[in-house]
């Protein structure tokens, strides 16, 4: 008996990738349900945490989203008050966003949810099989980003300079107690 001919549809990658793309989006829903968040906002807010003061064309390139969805979703957060504009005091023409506190309160309450919707996912795998398929699924990824329609953008973590203190050189006092200059 022959199989049923969308057999060969539904073994093609594309149609299983979007299928897990649906169920990822399930499993994180069903799990953070009471906090009301989708994982488009989800993804802004931990950019936002990991990257402040990052302006929303830097948001939508990290997250491989394109400009017009990036920017109704920020619009969203910004109107729920988890996400603020700010004026770039170098460049007053220039807005960055930032997490309120609300935003970052939101954020730490969603941790505990979107960890259990990670585990939900991968529990059908073998503990041995998960991270085979998170590193083939990076290389998939990462083997197409260039030529997808919005390719991620690998913005660098800025971290502030350490400003040493100078050091202060202490006079050295011998058996005479008389103080010379430092070595």
């Amino acid at each position: 008996m022959a199989g049923d001919p969308l057999d060969d549809l539904y073994d093609r990658p594309g149609f299983m990738i979007r299928r897990a793309h649906q169920i990822a989006v399930a499993v994180f829903l069903a799990q953070t349900e009471e906090l009301g968040i989708t994982t488009t906002q989800y993804g802004i807010l931990v950019v936002l945490r990991h990257r402040p003061r990052i302006d929303q064309i830097t948001v939508a390139r990290l997250l491989g989203l394109d400009r017009s969805t990036a920017g109704m979703v920020v619009k969203t957060l910004e109107e729920g008050g988890l996400v603020a504009r700010v004026v770039d005091p170098a460049d007053k023409r220039r807005r960055s966003l930032e997490l309120t506190q609300a935003g970052s309160d939101l954020l730490d309450r969603l941790a505990a949810p979107a960890g259990r919707a990670v585990a939900q996912l991968l529990a059908p795998l073998d503990p041995a099989e998960r991270p085979v398929f998170l590193a083939l699924l990076r290389k998939l990824t990462g083997a197409f980003d260039a030529t997808s329609r919005v390719p991620l953008a690998k913005v660098p973590l800025v971290r502030e300079p350490i400003v040493e203190e100078p050091v202060v050189e202490e006079p050295v006092v011998d058996d005479l107690d008389e103080p010379r200059p430092g070595p």
